[in-house]
């Protein structure tokens, strides 16, 4: 099959979120997603000096209707617009469905806002299922939540390839630093393992630490051509590769951890960007729980399959190590955006702009999501 070559065509060039932390401390049920996706638009708006007027497309994940949306907003007459599910998955996607409009010509300027109230309004990512979703086939079997089945997926890899209990805290402890030196991060105290290992389980093996944050917040990003790019107020950070592939089932455990749709992602994704995993600065890792964050490290070749409990250790994916891991401090520090909060800190990296977090020279930056839709991306500067 013949690719479109996307390469450097796009990038991005304004990012905004909401104050996650302030938020998480100050609940408020009349707070719509609306209002909060709004609010990290007009903060994306400001930080690109893009005309809002210059926006013709418009992605709106999380928030129910793009109608409404587009009018909070005042974007009334575009190009290009879609509404996308609020799984995680679909911070990757919505990037990817932006680079291929502009790349196609279906648009110039495209937004993508995201906006979540989960907090305020009492959301539990578990529990309550539709019919015909396909957690529902878990739940039959007490598979009740998402970290239930990434907890199962767990205890395979432990019994696999030897992992402890505790080989898991090194992830868990990476994130707490790192949000202690992120000040818009939700927590902003380090853990030790002992406060790790102490901690009550949720699913066991999983204990509270490796869960993701319940919290709201918005963040937008606005991508455009390369050649506006270069114009605006900020550096441009280009999307060099991005690619998808799909393990879809009736359920989201997977016997291979999501293993075979990463590595078809990843055969393509270093290829098409010209670099290798060794010359990744940085990687955001979309970690709902703890466990995917090793699970990616092993999909797209950065260690051996069966080695990221160990490869991860001593100090590896610190700010300062090998591959810095997740470095505002993620979905179990900073914010559960859903893979969007992510993104934005790639961004930061690349620009220079993360203050005491900065991975120093960083030049290549990566993320993905380990889901039944596994995408990635190689962000450079």
């Amino acid at each position: 099959m013949a690719e479109i070559n996307i390469r450097d065509k796009t990038a991005i060039v304004g990012i905004g979120n909401t104050n996650f932390g302030a938020m998480y401390r100050d609940l408020d049920k009349e707070r719509t997603s609306y209002e909060l996706a709004a609010d990290a638009l007009k903060a994306a708006i400001d930080d690109s000096g893009i005309d809002k007027n210059d926006i013709d497309g418009l992605l709106c994940v999380r928030t129910p209707s793009y109608a409404r949306m587009a009018d909070v907003v005042g974007l009334h007459h575009l190009r290009l617009v879609n509404q996308l599910e609020g799984s995680g998955r679909m911070a990757g996607v919505a990037l990817q469905y932006a680079v291929m409009a502009i790349v196609t010509g279906q648009a110039e300027t495209v937004a993508i806002v995201y906006g979540n109230n989960g907090r305020s309004v009492g959301d539990r990512y578990g529990g309550v299922f539709s019919p015909d979703s396909p957690a529902a086939w878990d739940a039959m079997y007490g598979m009740t939540s998402p970290g239930a089945a990434v907890a199962h997926m767990w205890r395979r890899y432990m019994h696999l390839y030897g992992a402890s209990e505790d080989s898991l805290a090194v992830a868990a402890m990476n994130t707490r630093a790192n949000g202690a030196k992120n000040p818009n991060a939700v927590f902003q105290k380090p853990i030790t393992k002992e406060e790790y290992l102490q901690a009550r389980y949720i699913a066991e093996p999983l204990r509270l630490f490796d869960y993701c944050i319940i919290n709201d917040g918005g963040v937008a990003t606005i991508v455009t051509t390369a050649e506006k790019a270069k114009t605006l107020k900020q550096p441009p950070v280009y999307i060099g590769a991005s690619y998808s592939a799909t393990d879809l089932t009736n359920y989201y455990t997977t016997h291979d951890f999501f293993f075979g749709a990463m590595q078809d992602i990843a055969g393509r994704l270093f290829n098409a960007a010209d670099v290798t995993p060794s010359e990744v600065d940085f990687a955001q890792l979309y970690d709902n729980f703890t466990p995917t964050q090793f699970f990616a490290l092993e999909g797209y070749g950065f260690c051996e399959r069966g080695t990221a409990h160990k490869w991860a250790q001593g100090g590896r994916i610190a700010l300062d190590g090998e591959l810095p891991v997740n470095t505002s401090g993620g979905h179990t520090a900073e914010s559960y955006m859903q893979g969007h909060a992510l993104t934005i800190e790639a961004v930061r990296q690349l620009r220079g702009q993360a203050g005491e977090r900065q991975v120093k020279n960083a030049k290549v930056g990566f993320y993905t999501c380990p889901a039944p839709i596994c995408n990635a991306h190689i962000l450079h500067s």
